[in-house]
């Protein structure tokens, strides 16, 4: 058989990934019945129906009928940026605050995109910036220094 769609064939092969790992690691808590569920209920569930997502996606993606797709390389520079945005993040959040680290982390991950520019990540910055303390600070409230430690103390 060959692999048509790869796009959907690899989806697949990750949620089928996921769906068992779930099912396998939440056997060591207590299922439950569904009148009464215990604490690996949910997990085992969900597992089992990414499991069959994933099968639903990859049997149609080996079909003759199903249009022939390939997958990119990955580009581990791309994910390397990001994931050192992230990282940023997380290390700036604690001393420089909400609003710098959320900047440092929009416009380090802005320099993975191939159409980056510096007026889009401006503007994507204060929108997400604005978006983001409306929900995290003021609607979730939640507790994390929202200016630079130097100046407020």
């Amino acid at each position: 058989m060959k692999i048509r769609n790869q796009r959907d064939f690899w989806s697949g092969v990750l949620f089928v990934i996921t769906g068992v790992l779930f099912m396998i690691l939440s056997r060591q808590y207590q299922f439950g019945t569904a009148a009464k569920m215990g604490p690996g209920f949910f997990p085992t569930v969900l597992g089992g129906i990414m499991t069959l997502l994933g099968v639903m996606l990859v049997v149609p993606a080996m079909s003759a009928k199903s249009p022939e797709i390939k997958v990119d390389r990955i580009d581990f520079k791309v994910i390397g940026v990001i994931l050192l945005a992230v990282a940023v993040y997380a290390a700036t959040l604690p001393t420089l605050g909400f609003i710098v680290s959320l900047f440092l982390l929009i416009f380090i991950s802005s320099m993975a995109s191939h159409e980056f520019t510096l007026k889009t990540t401006a503007i994507s910055s204060v929108t997400l910036l604005i978006f983001s303390w409306l929900v995290f600070v003021k609607g979730l409230e939640l507790q994390f220094p929202f200016l630079p430690t130097f100046l407020t103390r």
